[in-house]
């Protein structure tokens, strides 16, 4: 049986960071979010909660880079945008502005619609794009014919690169928003799928599956009641 999981947008981007309080005063003092959730172990950040976030965890560092190559938000206007930052970026062939937060995070931004510093695209490298690609869009991702993949409007491209991370990466997962979690688990497992975790928490049910090169996809729902802000 051939799983046919409906996310319909490209929730979060999870990562292992070894200080978050600083990435996420960055985030917040320069980028236009704000702390939408704090624990003892991670800090999920962003504009609203129900639009494209970045979740913190706690992690021994120094992480590596690995498969991540950069999160890159959205802004309407990059110049007024840009003056926000308290260092110069390194402008891309993409029009992605590129630069280095806290903790050595890789991010940009770039002009698009939609609302300012919503999480835009997620670039990953990986030894083999074409595979990769592929993997995705059997997990629910919609396979562009430039070889990204997307859902809705925030989409992943795939980059060649080396996804070699010293068993501490930099990327925790990749989250997408759907409807029924639990029938993500039921089609997962009815096609004999590797589930790497699932997890019940008071806001969300989630469903984490290994795509290709070990990049973790989570499938989250958002319980009725979902109360983040």
């Amino acid at each position: 049986m051939t799983p046919t999981f409906a996310p319909t947008s490209l929730d979060h981007v999870a990562l292992w960071v070894e200080d978050r309080d600083p990435l996420a005063a960055f985030l917040c003092d320069h980028l236009g979010m704000h702390v939408i959730e704090e624990t003892d172990t991670f800090t999920l950040v962003g504009i609203d909660a129900k639009l494209g976030k970045l979740t913190l965890f706690d992690a021994e560092g120094p992480r590596q880079r690995g498969a991540l190559e950069r999160v890159v938000l959205r802004v309407a206007e990059l110049e007024p945008a840009l003056a926000t930052l308290p260092f110069e970026t390194t402008r891309r062939a993409d029009g992605v502005a590129a630069f280095e937060a806290p903790a050595g995070v890789p991010l940009g931004l770039v002009e698009a619609d939609g609302e300012d510093f919503d999480l835009d695209h997620v670039v990953l490298g990986l030894v083999d794009p074409e595979s990769a690609a592929r993997v995705l869009s059997t997990m629910g991702f919609e396979r562009h014919a430039d070889g990204c993949v997307a859902v809705g409007d925030r989409y992943v491209r795939i980059v060649r690169g080396d996804a070699a991370d010293g068993d501490r990466p930099l990327l925790n997962h990749l989250a997408l928003l759907v409807e029924d979690a639990h029938e993500v688990q039921q089609e997962a497992e009815g096609a004999g799928l590797e589930i790497d975790d699932v997890k019940d928490a008071k806001n969300t049910f989630a469903v984490f599956l290994r795509g290709p090169e070990g990049v973790r996809v989570e499938y989250v729902e958002h319980k009725p009641g979902f109360a983040l802000v």
